[in-house]
C-alpha cells in the first residue's frame, strides 16, 4: 500500500530541488535543507538511497554533493516512490495472509488495482514536468541565476 510519508515528500522535494536548482557544481544537502526544511536526519537517509538507487549520484570532495543519475525528463517520480517504499520497513497489511475471503478475494485486490493505478500515473510524472510547474509558480531557481550562456 502506498503511505503518503515524511520520508517520501522529502524525498520527492529533495530530487525535485536538485533538479531545479542545479548549476554546474553538485547541489549541497545543506543546500537543500536551507531551501527546503527538510531534517537533515531524515535527507541524508534519503538521498543515500537515492544514490544507491540510481536516481542520483553523490560527489565526493569539497566540491561534492548531488547531481542527478540521468536526465530529469527520464526519472519519475514513480522511480522516488518506490524507492522510498523500499527504504520504510513497515508491514504492507495488503499482502499479509491473514483475513476472511471477503477480504482477501474482494477488498485486497481492489487495493491492489487501486496502487497499481496510482503507481502508473506517478510513472507517468517526470522530474521535468515538476520543474516546469515550479517555473511556471514563479519559484525562482538559484542554480539557474548562477548559469552563464555567454560565447
Amino acid at each position: 500500500m502506498i503511505r503518503l510519508s515524511k520520508k517520501m515528500l522529502y524525498a520527492i522535494e529533495a530530487v525535485l530541488d536538485i533538479a531545479y536548482h542545479t548549476s554546474s557544481e553538485p547541489v549541497l544537502s545543506r543546500e537543500i535543507t536551507r531551501r527546503q526544511g527538510i531534517p537533515r536526519r531524515y535527507l541524508e537517509q534519503a538521498l543515500q538511497h537515492l544514490v544507491r538507487n540510481d536516481i542520483l549520484i553523490g560527489v565526493r570532495g569539497p566540491r561534492g554533493g548531488y547531481r542527478l543519475a540521468r536526465e530529469r525528463r527520464r526519472i519519475s517520480v514513480g522511480d522516488i516512490v518506490r524507492t522510498v517504499r523500499a527504504m520504510e520497513t513497515s508491514e504492507n497489511p495488503v499482502e499479509s495472509i491473514d483475513g476472511s475471503e471477503l477480504g482477501s478475494k474482494v477488498v485486497r485486490p481492489l487495493w491492489v488495482s487501486l496502487q497499481s493505478e496510482v503507481m502508473d500515473r506517478l510513472d507517468c510524472i517526470s522530474i521535468d514536468e515538476l520543474c516546469s510547474r515550479a517555473d511556471e509558480a514563479g519559484i525562482n531557481s538559484e542554480g539557474r541565476s548562477s548559469l552563464d550562456f555567454s560565447i
